[in-house]
């Protein structure tokens, strides 16, 4: 059996990366960081799916002490209520720079090591907040650096897969839906705390996916 690393944050694209690995063939070996986000409930979430997914979790610290990010600085808003064309126009503070880079360079590292042939990320561009490292473009350059810069690379035996990239987020229910993710084990949330916001863009977008496809939200009552 191949093995892959995946990873996962706690929220819901990530899980549904994690079991579509699973429903490939892959043994998967999930990985998340612990990087001084605004709160750990994403943490606890992603230790769930990990276990539903019988998928050996690593958590990784982090100390990104600059900062950069609404998401790393309480001092800054979130930002909250914007319509799905304020999402899809603008990078928000929620933006954490480089984040995808750092987290994808570590496992990597992980995958090379314990001789996984892929890395599996759950980005996707479309429906969600525009970040620049979740574009294919990026993705497509962050693969080739993984076959110039990695010994497996170059031996055409370790590869970054995103199958999310093009999918909306009601299609990625959907296809949760079908590997039966257990979506009452994620968290979207950028506030933390114990029931969801619902005003935050992690939120409305996730509420637009559910409710275009028909299907309740278990987080929400």
């Amino acid at each position: 059996m191949s093995k892959a690393v995946v990873l996962i944050s706690g929220g819901l694209d990530s899980a549904v990366t994690l079991f579509f690995a699973i429903k490939k063939g892959y043994k998967c070996h999930s990985i998340t960081f612990d990087y001084g986000q605004r709160h750990t409930r994403e943490l606890l979430s992603a230790r769930r799916i990990a276990k539903a997914g019988n998928s050996e979790l690593k958590i990784i610290k982090l100390g990104l002490s600059w900062k950069g990010s609404s998401l790393l600085n309480k001092d800054m808003k979130l930002p909250l209520d914007r319509s799905i064309k304020q999402i899809k126009k603008d990078i928000p503070s929620t933006y954490v720079p480089a984040r995808n880079t750092i987290f994808l360079s570590i496992a990597t590292s992980f995958a090379e090591a314990i001789g996984a042939s892929f890395v599996f990320i759950g980005a996707h561009f479309e429906d969600s907040s525009g970040y620049p490292d979740c574009r294919i473009e990026y993705l497509k350059a962050f693969d080739a650096l993984i076959k110039l810069g990695t010994k497996k690379g170059l031996e055409g035996d370790l590869a970054l897969r995103f199958p999310l990239i093009d999918k909306t987020k009601k299609e990625i229910i959907r296809l949760g839906a079908s590997l039966k993710v257990p979506f009452q084990f994620t968290w979207s949330c950028y506030k933390g705390g114990d029931r969801p916001c619902m005003r935050c863009d992690s939120c409305i977008l996730r509420a637009k996916g559910f409710r275009e496809l028909g299907l309740k939200d278990p987080l929400v009552n």
